[in-house]
């Protein structure tokens, strides 16, 4: 069976944020074979005048050990795992999409929170420009003070949202993917959301229209897992998907969420960039963000 994710890309500023995120990149790489990559950045700008050679050599150093500390850690949990290490100067979302890209990295890994101060290069507001400018899968981890050891990181249980639009059916292709060579459940979601709505246009008609729509979403996905051997079950819920989903998956211990960071506009409008990244924001688990532009697995 060939390796449908065969590169992992994991951005590191050395903190805490960066750490979770390397762990659920290196359990992943672990589960599925695939290489990693892992990379710091020095921010550009700190080669400005502002600081001397003594602060610029700290910052380099501090990257260098940053990434040295997330290879051991891969090398530790499995001594035959391909990693290779790099420091790079830029501004850090551009340096980390431009990585991936002449790589060819299939995924990136990155923490959601990251160091604070002059060497911040994972802080909430990178790891949202990567999501909305890579052109290939972004999972990103919330910092967890329970983190598990590499070796007991769960894949056990997938959740994916879905509106039944392109972006979502390729969502849906990966997350397939995903729960069939991690072995996982999947379950799809759909939210009937009328909050786009004045309240006096949510008419019963409006409710069928989107009740219709979701279940029709939730059978193409049921498709799409039976062709490829996932079984796959699905709901309704009602209400925005910032919320809904983030809850979810907190009340059924969901592992992972897999969903699209594009999708319909119009009548049943959630996953344009704003919603995926509010619910990476609230999410207590990670979320593998699939852009329209990534290649189908």
């Amino acid at each position: 069976m060939s390796r449908f994710i065969e590169s992992i890309l994991i951005p590191t500023d050395g903190s805490d944020g960066a750490l979770a995120g390397a762990r659920r990149g290196i359990a992943l790489a672990s589960r599925i074979d695939a290489d990693v990559h892992v990379l710091s950045i020095v921010e550009s700008r700190f080669q400005a005048a502002d600081f001397d050679e003594r602060d610029i050599q700290s910052f380099e150093e501090n990257a260098e050990e940053a990434v040295e500390e997330i290879a051991r850690l891969a090398t530790d949990h499995d001594e035959e795992r391909d990693v290779t290490t790099a420091v790079r100067k830029g501004t850090p979302f551009q340096s980390i999409r431009e990585y991936a890209s002449r790589r060819e990295i299939d995924v990136i890994v990155m923490g959601t929170k990251g160091r604070t101060g002059l060497d911040r290069v994972l802080l909430g507001s990178v790891t949202e420009n990567v999501l909305r400018t890579a052109r290939t899968p972004v999972l990103a981890v919330p910092p967890n003070a329970d983190e598990p050891a590499i070796a007991d990181v769960p894949f056990e249980r997938l959740l994916l949202p879905t509106d039944g639009s392109d972006g979502a059916t390729i969502a849906t292709e990966w997350g397939i993917e995903l729960a069939s060579r991690l072995e996982s459940s999947l379950h799809a979601l759909y939210s009937i959301d009328t909050s786009p709505f004045d309240a006096d246009r949510a008419s019963d008609d409006l409710l069928e229209v989107l009740e219709n729509r979701g279940e029709a979403a939730l059978d193409a996905v049921r498709e799409h897992g039976e062709d490829a051997g996932v079984d796959v079950s699905g709901s309704t819920v009602t209400g925005s998907p910032v919320r809904e989903v983030p809850t979810y998956a907190t009340e059924n211990d969901v592992d992972l969420i897999v969903m699209g960071t594009h999708g319909r506009t119009g009548i049943g409008q959630w996953f344009l960039g704003s919603v995926t990244e509010n619910v990476v924001r609230q999410a207590e688990v990670p979320v593998f963000c699939v852009p329209v532009s990534a290649e189908h697995p």
